[in-house]
């Protein structure tokens, strides 16, 4: 469910997928616009980030695709689950990201959400996307580097 960090925050879900699909070039910290029932059901940590991603649109940037379940007790308080989200950023950040996503290949994904001080927080990327052979390249090293760990352990119990 949801995991601890030691400065006061508390990770509710990351998108894992987004590092397997893109690289990530930048990260910033968004605020996220949400109604009671939403802030309830992502403290049960009903929340999915795999198929979302962001877009400025009308100088604001909003989430869209992050799908956060209907709270159980939230009868008809409960809002659309995949609606999309307004992300609270300053202007001159949103302007940045805007100039920065117009250049070919970039994409805005987000990477992980959290609570920080009971505020709930939204971690995103400036991301690149990954060719086919750079995801085979980065799944090969992740074997050899799993595999030198392997060897080492076995080393470590030659030795005693």
């Amino acid at each position: 469910m949801a995991e601890k960090k030691d400065n006061g925050t508390r990770l509710i879900a990351s998108n894992k997928k987004a590092y397997h699909d893109y690289f990530v070039e930048e990260k910033y910290e968004a605020g996220i616009q949400l109604v009671g029932t939403e802030v309830k059901a992502l403290r049960m940590g009903q929340v999915n980030l795999k198929d979302s991603w962001c877009s400025v649109d009308g100088g604001e940037l909003f989430v869209y695709g992050m799908h956060i379940s209907p709270y159980e007790k939230g009868n008809i308080f409960n809002r659309d689950p995949l609606r999309p989200r307004k992300l609270l950023m300053h202007k001159k950040e949103i302007m940045k990201l805007f100039g920065l996503v117009g250049r070919e290949g970039y994409s805005i994904i987000p990477l992980q959400i959290y609570f920080s001080k009971s505020r709930a927080k939204l971690e995103i990327g400036l991301c690149k996307g990954k060719k086919l052979y750079d995801k085979r390249d980065s799944a090969a090293a992740k074997d050899m580097d799993r595999q030198s760990m392997r060897n080492i352990k076995l080393s470590g119990r030659l030795d005693d």
